[in-house]
């Protein structure tokens, strides 16, 4: 289990950092149209710098009034808070705070820009059909995004993902309908160089962009998985929740995009089979997870 953990750890850390790149080449592309290399790169880091700010303090607000997730108190469901709590105290974090959305797809997430500033979400779906080993399983796993700042981690990945977007947008339009702002540059080899990589970058960026968030959202889901099991000693409990969900396979009625790698399973099909569906999900496949979870149920 703990190499598991640390699997993932250093397998997500590789995947911001190609983030990374790939929104300083589109930054050094558009500066080498403006002839200031440098230039661009200054731009792109800026641009990333402004989005990632706006993302990190109002991100979670966006993303829980999106699923419609209404705050709870202990009184509204004791059984819930109390649970949050006591595995907050075992996690050592402050307890997050909870909401629950109406809506019969059992799902969960969690937000927030630190352990001090979560929330955790659970659908009226989830609460009907887990029992308490169950959803303390998937409180677990949220949990553990909280504390392992996946919460964190996530918000920044969909702030380069609209960096690496826009960039790229400004970039195709540049290099398709603008022409380069000095014509001796437009001229020769190596104008004919420059503008091939400024196409490519600009075509190329944003399918590469979405696959490095899957592939992130994929890591923090196993992660998640493995820390939550640590937690609770009882990988079982999440493993059982995640069979009910695929059998359940009822999308969410508030689906979108913007926040799907957040929840405990893809509310648009919880249960992915097909091979082409499973390249381009949020989620790792469910069967995958149940697995390696009763896999490590074997060696708690």
């Amino acid at each position: 289990m703990y190499s598991e953990i640390t699997a993932n750890k250093r397998k997500t850390f590789g995947l911001m950092a190609a983030f990374i790149l790939l929104v300083l080449g589109l930054g050094w592309a558009l500066g080498e149209y403006f002839g200031s290399p440098s230039g661009g790169l200054i731009a792109a880091g800026v641009v990333a710098a402004v989005m990632n700010l706006i993302g990190y303090f109002q991100g979670d607000k966006v993303a829980l009034a999106a699923s419609g997730a209404k705050p709870i108190e202990r009184r509204d469901n004791p059984q819930l808070y109390t649970l949050v709590e006591n595995l907050a105290i075992a996690s050592g974090l402050p307890t997050p705070k909870v909401y629950v959305i109406a809506d019969p797809s059992p799902n969960a997430f969690a937000t927030g820009r630190d352990p001090s500033h979560a929330s955790v979400a659970v659908t009226t779906g989830l609460l009907e059909i887990m029992d308490r080993a169950e959803l303390e399983g998937v409180l677990a796993h949220e949990m553990s995004h909280v504390k392992n700042y996946d919460i964190r981690v996530m918000t920044i990945v969909v702030v380069l993902v609209g960096t690496i977007l826009l960039l790229s947008d400004w970039l195709l339009r540049m290099t398709v309908f603008g022409g380069r702002r000095d014509s001796e540059k437009s001229s020769g080899q190596l104008g004919v160089i420059l503008l091939v990589i400024g196409l490519v970058l600009a075509i190329l960026s944003p399918l590469l962009a979405e696959l490095i968030k899957l592939a992130v959202s994929r890591s923090r889901e196993y992660l998640a998985d493995a820390s939550g099991s640590l937690l609770t000693r009882y990988p079982d409990g999440l493993a059982r929740a995640l069979e009910k969900i695929a059998a359940h396979d009822r999308p969410l009625l508030r689906a979108n995009h913007a926040t799907a790698h957040l929840f405990l399973a893809n509310p648009f099909d919880p249960h992915v089979t097909k091979k082409f569906e499973q390249l381009f999900s949020t989620h790792p496949p469910i069967e995958e997870r149940i697995a390696r979870l009763k896999k490590m149920g074997t060696t708690v």
